[in-house]
Order: structure tokens, then sequence, then C-alpha cells
């Protein structure tokens, strides 16, 4: 464990939970290391993912494997996703204490009726790509017009719409996709969906019938969301809003568990291999190397961070709010259709967090950070 990087920011949360809680049986107390409950035990919490164990969210793994969450008094089980599973309802319905989501998607919920709150923005760039074949002519998304577009839905289409919508785009089919890339590799569909750090790399692992070899970046043509302007917030940390409110306890163990996550993130940002290594531990099943350019992308989507890792940045919000207003699907759909309520995101949390950890010298910038080159292997093992 790296307790250097926690101890002063444990007692800096120790002293806020005796603010918040007035002293209270069951707050921490001057003992306690970082927010134990009175009697010395950890505080339970369940966190709620969005997808399956992989090192899309490695920074977490690494906070339970390095003990970080356990140095500030939390017992945290992290609960994989899976296709059926919409982890914002899920912690909504109070089956979970905190969630991880993209914004989208969560805005939909709050408009149906679920009380939560963002409280801390991990990913501050899109990891969404449209990719086509280098010789399909498609470029940008004025070049979709007429296409057979492939999407997986569920909410992950925002940003396409987004995109078509901006150039008014017309004449094109969208495909089911599934969660791979098998209809771009037979040439069912023109253009696919996919995360830089997974269905991307999937193609880069495919061998290339004519050569032997493995396709290269140059065989194909991406579109990227951040690049075309409508990209929309990813992966966040969520809160039950009536809880922040209310309870005291939980407020403080919000700001634990953004502290201990924001160390297991810059572990993943120093060290991409130990967050594949963690996932692995963890019951992941992908390969070696397909984990290892996953973390090293998903870290390019956090760092280097404008405000500290998890600050939400106004603009970054509004610009995902108006897109989230104006844009509609093939159905006619649309994210939202009223501004969310005040509620739907803070910084207070967060920021009580960074500044714990500034206080003990921990970078949560990252300015000077760089990506590592990753080989990939046939099949990602």
């Amino acid at each position: 464990m790296k307790r250097n990087r926690i101890l002063a920011g444990a007692a800096a949360a120790a002293a806020t939970a005796l603010v918040l809680a007035g002293c209270s049986a069951g707050g921490s107390d001057s003992g306690d290391d970082g927010g134990d409950t009175a009697d010395g035990e950890l505080t339970p919490v369940t966190l709620q993912l969005q997808w399956l164990t992989q090192a899309q969210f490695g920074g977490y793994y690494l906070a339970e494997a390095n003990g970080y969450w356990e140095e500030l008094g939390l017992d945290v089980e992290i609960i994989p996703g899976a296709v059926d599973i919409v982890p914002q309802d899920v912690l909504a319905a109070g089956d979970v204490d905190f969630a991880i989501a993209w914004v989208p998607k969560a805005l939909a919920s709050i408009e149906a009726g679920a009380n939560i709150t963002n409280i801390a923005q991990v990913f501050e760039r899109s990891g969404t790509l449209q990719v086509a074949w280098a010789d399909s002519g498609i470029a940008g998304p004025e070049d979709l017009s007429d296409k057979q577009i492939g999407s997986w839905g569920f909410g992950n289409e925002w940003e396409l719409f987004a995109g078509l919508t901006e150039v008014d785009a017309s004449g094109y089919t969208i495909v089911q996709q599934n969660f791979d890339m098998n209809a771009l590799l037979n040439r069912e569909i023109d253009a696919a969906q996919a995360m830089t750090y997974n269905e991307y790399a999937q193609l880069l692992e495919a061998v290339n019938p004519e050569t032997g070899e493995l396709y290269q970046p140059e065989d194909f043509s991406v579109i990227d969301w951040n690049e075309v302007g409508t990209a929309m917030l990813q992966d966040a940390i969520w809160a039950n809003t009536e809880r922040l409110e209310s309870d005291p306890e939980y407020a403080e163990t919000a700001v634990k568990l953004i502290q201990g996550a924001i160390l297991g993130w810059i572990d993943q940002r120093d060290d991409p291999q130990a967050a594949a290594d963690a996932v692995t531990a963890a019951g992941s099943t992908l390969g070696t190397s397909h984990q290892l350019w996953m973390a090293n992308e998903i870290n390019k989507l956090i760092w280097p961070s404008t405000n500290g890792i998890g600050h939400i940045n106004e603009d970054q919000w509004d610009e995902t709010v108006e897109m989230a207003l104006m844009t509609k699907n093939q159905d006619g759909a649309q994210v939202i259709t009223t501004d969310p309520p005040d509620t739907a995101y803070t910084n207070e949390y967060v920021d009580e967090a960074i500044a714990n950890l500034e206080a003990d010298g921990v970078d949560v910038l990252g300015e000077s950070y760089a990506p590592i080159e990753v080989t990939l292997t046939e099949g990602g093992n």
C-alpha cells in the first residue's frame, strides 16, 4: 500500500467527518484511520460499474487492490455490469450506493425521475469512434449519408446522431451492431461504432487475410467525435441525490470514494500494466495486450486533467446538455427534452477530495502525462 499518498487527505476527511456528523455516534472520531465507523469497522460501500470487469475501470480496481479505500475507512464492493444492467437506474432504485454511467444516459434517467447526481467526471474526453475502411471514402460525418451505419444503441448512439445532425446527413440506414467489429470486417456495414479502448483494438488484433499480418491503423478511417465537436461526457461517478442532502455520513463516504478512486486512476496513469494486471486478477477474461491497450487508451481520456481529475468542467457539461437537447435518433427520440435540474451535478465532493490530495502533494492534473506504446497481438492475447 502507498499510505504516504493518502494520510494527510485521510486526516482532512476525518476532520470533515466530525463537522458533517456533528461529532455524533457512528461518525468518525479523531482516533479513526481516515473514517472508520465508531467501532473501528470499515464502512461497506457498493459501486455499480456499467460494463464487465476490464481496464476501462482499472482505477477502481487499483484503488481496491492497493488499499486506498481501506485506508480511508471504506470496504468497497465493485459490482460488474452487463448488457441488461442500467447502472444509474440501479442506483436510483437504492440497490447500490454509487454507480458509473455516461452522462447522456444518466440525464435521460434523471428526466424519467431518477434522483441522482454526478459527483465526479472521471473521463474528460470521449472514447467513441465511428470506423470505416480506408478505401470507403468516409472521412467525416458528412460522408455517412446513404451509408449503412452500425450502432449499438442502448444510449451509446447519441454522439453519432449529434454528428449526423451537425452535417445534415441523410439517406443513411442504422444497423444494429453487435459489441464486436465483425460486421465491418466482413464489409456488411460501411462504418462501425467502436471505443478507442476496446473495439478499435479488436480491428488491430485481427489478421488481414491478404497479407497474413495484423491490420494496421492506415487500413481504416476514423471519425473521432472529439474532433468533430459532438463529443459528450462519458464515465462519471454518480450518487443518490437525496442521500447526499440528508445523510452526512453518505456525503463523507462520497468524498472518500472519490479520493481513493483518484489515487487508483493515478496509479493507472503511472503504470498502465498494473491496471491490466489488477482487472485480470479481478476476473477479466480479455487478453493481456488488449487490457494494456485499454488501460493506455483510458489514460488518454483522463490525462492531462484541466482542473483536477473528476472535476466537472462547466463548459463540457453545458455542451453535453445542449447536444442532448437538440439530438434525435433514427426514431425521433431525444436524450432529454428539458434542462436537467441543478442537482444533476456538483463539484462539492470531488473538489474536497482533490484538495485533500493536493495538500499531500499528489499530482491530480497529470500535466506531464504521456501515453506508452502498446504492441497488440492477434486476438489481444
